[in-house]
């Protein structure tokens, strides 16, 4: 790694590292593994403090995470996969594939909807047993018997688990070797793009490096800590959670991003073609607000949060607003982002790629602050 030849400035880089420590020391999280890339050259990988600050284990550079919602962007990458393929369109009603969506009302429920949680679904676990909540065609036909909070298509409240179990569903339906959805995400993204340390479930193989999921905020964030600490017992080498369940590394992290920042390919392995994720990262929906950061706006006295959603994909947008991805980063950017803890953002102006993986899970404000003033530091790195 070589920041000067990757056009980055190393003591500003430096400077991120130490943010980390600092905190890292007063014990406001465990630990972090971080990397910034420009024009495809990594020139930060760095792990600070702890993997596991329990037992000791210091942060290695292939440390495995919880990715959390981060899970949707590769979701959303294999329904745009349907589409390439001509199986599916956006504007298809989700009832064409699983008949039995068009329940209390969902009937005209598109799949572009879906995406950008215009759906009106609730924000609420659909209710399943323990047994079921790592079975994508479970919970997706428990969502089917879920009423709306909202007509579709007249306001955003961002759906954690729901919608995504749907859109897995439907991928999984519309497959024509009849794969779980894990493979598929596997055969289909991980693979081709060479990340090989990333999958939706549990592999054996990557046990040993993975983090466990602690929560050191004690203050109520939107998913109760107890529900985040629950993915330490829940997954397992079967269980699958569109939205949610995927583990990986940043050297995977940085790989995917790469991909969408060149374009839908990285390499030999093209995953989407370039004119529909440039509809996918498209802003489809603004500064409408996202409902479902409204208890915590009003907690800290902010206006209500717009939204800035693609096609499974979080944008910067416009105007000041505390941000995970940068006040100071292009309003094309975008990424994903996992509960109290991860982010991956592509500034395709400015030719980055970042990604900052955590232990020790914060309620969602302050990670919010703290992803914004590191990507902050990445950004201001920029001196070519």
């Amino acid at each position: 790694m070589d920041a000067h030849r990757s056009g980055l400035d190393p003591a500003r880089l430096g400077r991120i590292v130490e943010q980390v420590e600092t905190a890292v020391a007063a014990e406001q999280y465990d630990g972090a593994v971080v990397l910034v890339a420009h024009r495809g050259e990594v020139a930060l990988h760095e792990a600070i403090g702890f993997a596991d600050r329990a037992s000791g284990r210091k942060a290695q550079r292939d440390d495995v995470f919880h990715l959390f919602s981060i899970t949707k962007t590769f979701t959303a990458a294999a329904v745009l996969q349907c589409i390439d393929d001509g199986r599916l369109q956006l504007t298809t009603p989700v009832a064409d594939v699983i008949p039995e969506f068009a329940a209390k009302g969902k009937q005209r429920i598109s799949v572009a909807q879906l995406l950008t949680h215009q759906s009106g679904l609730p924000p609420d676990l659909p209710f399943v047993t323990p047994d079921q909540l790592g079975r994508t065609t479970a919970v997706a036909l428990a969502v089917c018997n879920q009423a709306l909070i909202a007509r579709p298509g007249e306001s955003i409240t961002y759906s954690p688990i729901g919608a995504f179990a749907v859109l897995g569903e439907i991928v999984r339906r519309l497959d024509p070797r009849s794969r779980s959805l894990r493979e598929i995400l596997n055969d289909t993204l991980f693979q081709p793009l060479g990340m090989h340390e990333t999958c939706l479930s549990l592999r054996k193989d990557l046990a040993p490096r993975l983090s466990p999921a602690v929560v050191r905020d004690p203050t109520p964030g939107i998913i109760p800590p107890a529900a985040l600490e629950s993915i330490n017992v829940m997954l397992t080498e079967e269980f699958e959670m569109p939205g949610a369940s995927a583990i990986g590394t940043a050297h995977d992290l940085f790989r995917w991003g790469e991909a969408l920042r060149g374009g839908g390919a990285l390499d030999e392995g093209r995953i989407i073609s370039p004119a529909l994720l440039r509809l996918a990262l498209t802003d489809h929906t603004g500064s409408v607000p996202n409902h479902i950061y409204d208890s915590m706006c009003e907690s800290r006295g902010w206006a209500s949060y717009t939204s800035h959603l693609g096609l499974g994909f979080f944008l910067r947008g416009t105007g000041i607003f505390t941000t995970p991805f940068g006040l100071t980063a292009s309003a094309e950017t975008f990424g994903g982002l996992g509960a109290g803890s991860t982010v991956y953002w592509v500034d395709p102006a400015n030719e980055m790629v970042f990604v900052c993986l955590t232990t020790g899970l914060l309620e969602d404000s302050r990670n919010f602050e703290r992803l914004q003033a590191l990507s902050d530091l990445a950004l201001g790195a920029v001196v070519d």
